[in-house]
């Protein structure tokens, strides 16, 4: 049987918006990490087939080709550009595994980038001559009464499965404790003097009473910051990983799927237990879990909902100690999750949630 394979797996530091990478645009936070993808498993450009990136604030124009050039890869890679919001990230691997598994392409780059910082002003424009609206949220669905604010959709849940606000600051709290105690130097690319996470710190439950709240328990400790950052993996057929010394991360399913559009942040229950199941696995034979922390209640609810034991959730920490660069975040848990099974070995699983009620869910193993 075919296989895809990741060979490498790495990401920029992940800034809050109006920070160091302020000035950058997806491309310039792209193409450092791109080129560090390649050098870590010994490749060079000329083998690269093909470049998917995700992006979810840009203003178009195909920053995948943009990212492609900008990193040195051949002009015949065309790139490949998609918008699945948070997904993106994560839904741009199992489109790299497709290419891959149906001969289309030996290797394949694939991720996401995003600049919060640079992303353009939008505005809404009418047929009656009225003057352009701005707006800042997209439309996810048709129905303006199932299209919610996503802090508004998160406090929603938690009224739904009774989360409460001490459960989600506890969970806040642990993300970071477990990011300021991680090793992350063989995941991230230095890139304008910034080799970790900017936002990680000493949080505590007295800082959390403090923050201010954001809707119902949802408070601006946990949730997580918009940010800037990219993350890529580097994904090829049987044939090229036999030719790499590098360490080999085996693809072995993949789902994504939708669900309550004004609940978006318990879609991957259902794509984490579809994409265990294509793989033949339960959750008990899983050693790690990364799982998307837009949100506290989010994250609580997935690792509830999945069953997932709660020791091998984020164990270096989440996106509330990081931030969230929208079209990135799902190739960052994918390259967490790549660097744990590499140190650890056995199986796990990645997932994340998109507005829309979209959830995505990717399960690796070390072979």
């Amino acid at each position: 049987m075919n296989n895809a394979w990741i060979v490498g797996a790495k990401r920029s530091p992940v800034i809050p918006h109006g920070g160091a990478f302020a000035a950058l645009d997806i491309h310039d936070l792209a193409a450092p990490v791109i080129r560090a993808l390649l050098d870590s498993a010994g490749m060079t450009t000329d083998q690269v087939g093909e470049l998917i990136l995700a992006n979810a604030l840009g203003a178009g124009g195909n920053p995948a080709r943009v990212a492609a050039l900008a990193a040195g890869l051949p002009e015949t890679v065309g790139g490949l550009s998609i918008d699945r919001q948070c997904c993106g990230g994560l839904d741009a691997v199992m489109l790299a595994q497709s290419m891959v598994l149906s001969g289309q392409h030996d290797v394949v780059i694939a991720g996401g980038a995003e600049s919060y910082s640079r992303r353009p002003l939008r505005y809404r424009t009418f047929a009656d001559g009225r003057a352009p609206e701005p707006y800042d949220q997209a439309q996810f669905t048709p129905w303006p009464g199932r299209d919610p604010d996503m802090a508004e959709a998160a406090e929603a849940l938690a009224q739904t499965l009774g989360i409460t606000r001490q459960a989600q600051d506890e969970w806040a709290v642990a993300s970071h404790q477990a990011a300021l105690q991680a090793d992350l130097s063989g995941q991230i690319v230095t890139l304008e003097g910034q080799d970790r996470d900017a936002f990680t710190r000493n949080l505590n439950a007295r800082l959390c009473a403090r923050a201010p709240v954001v809707a119902g328990s949802v408070t601006a400790a946990n949730m997580a910051v918009a940010a800037d950052g990219a993350a890529f993996v580097l994904v090829v057929s049987d044939r090229v990983a036999r030719t790499l010394s590098a360490p080999k991360i085996r693809i072995e399913a993949g789902s994504s799927l939708g669900g309550a559009p004004d609940l978006p942040g318990i879609a991957p229950v259902v794509a984490i237990k579809a994409a265990l199941d294509r793989a033949g696995r339960t959750v008990d034979s899983l050693t790690v879990a990364e799982v998307m922390e837009a949100f506290a209640v989010q994250a609580i609810a997935c690792q509830e909902g999945a069953d997932l034991p709660r020791d091998i959730v984020n164990p270096n920490g989440g996106a509330l100690a990081r931030g969230h660069p929208i079209g990135a975040s799902g190739a960052i848990v994918a390259v967490g999750l790549y660097h744990q099974l590499v140190q650890k070995g056995g199986a796990g699983v990645a997932a994340i949630a998109a507005a829309g009620g979209l959830g995505s869910a990717l399960v690796l193993s070390a072979v």
